[in-house]
């Protein structure tokens, strides 16, 4: 399978850099700091998701502000312990991109992002984070942004996602969605193309875009 585009727009967490075990180590100490019992943290998805949009779900919203400020210490604290790591072909496949034919589009407060990405050696052009839209995932508005930093046509976007929240906003944004199975199993993820990362594609740029194929 080839897929053609002029802007590929990638996720963070779970698709360029591992983090799910921070998200975990410092969710978990958070609810346990604001009373959250194990029944009603269970019950809410964490990933792809803001962490205002998160909080919302569990605390008064008097409580949110505070409980969103500590989430992100918490996290920034935590990405020298792990809370970052590249995962496989990401290196390789950005490298092979021109830097304004892409994006990172994350659902991270611009603080958490940028500590991550630069722990990560990732340092994109067009960053889109949490502060910089209304809507956050599953809400398309992230991707279209994107694309509209990048000047392109959303319909000539390809979006790289992990998290079916990040999916359904690149559908939303009628894009083209390739889903990496690194935080869930292939089955649970609906889009145009499933792969278990970026190592299993390569890129392809010419004056006419970015064409990117499975690898054999």
């Amino acid at each position: 399978m080839k897929i053609h585009a002029e802007a590929l727009l990638f996720d963070n967490d779970g698709t360029l850099v591992s983090s799910l075990e921070s998200v975990r180590r410092c969710w978990t100490r958070w609810a346990a700091e604001f009373g959250i019992t194990a029944e009603d943290f269970a019950r809410v998805e964490l990933h792809g998701r803001t962490a205002v949009a998160i909080a919302a779900d569990l605390l008064p919203a008097d409580v949110v502000p505070t409980a969103v400020a500590r989430i992100e210490a918490l996290e920034v604290e935590d990405v020298t312990n792990g809370g970052a790591l590249l995962l496989p072909g990401t290196r390789d496949f950005l490298d092979s991109l021109p830097a304004d034919r892409w994006a990172v589009v994350t659902s991270a407060t611009r603080r958490l992002a940028e500590a991550r990405l630069a722990h990560a050696d990732i340092l994109p052009k067009t960053l889109v984070v949490a502060e910089d839209v209304t809507r956050g995932k599953p809400d398309p508005e992230p991707y279209l942004l994107a694309a509209r930093r990048l000047g392109v046509d959303p319909a000539r976007c390809v979006v790289f996602e992990d998290a079916p929240a990040g999916l359904q906003a690149g559908r939303a944004a009628g894009m083209i969605t390739v889903a990496l199975a690194t935080t869930h199993e292939a089955h649970e993820l609906d889009a145009d193309l499933v792969v278990s990362d970026l190592s299993a594609l390569s890129a392809l740029v010419s004056d006419e875009g970015v064409e990117i194929s499975v690898r054999g």
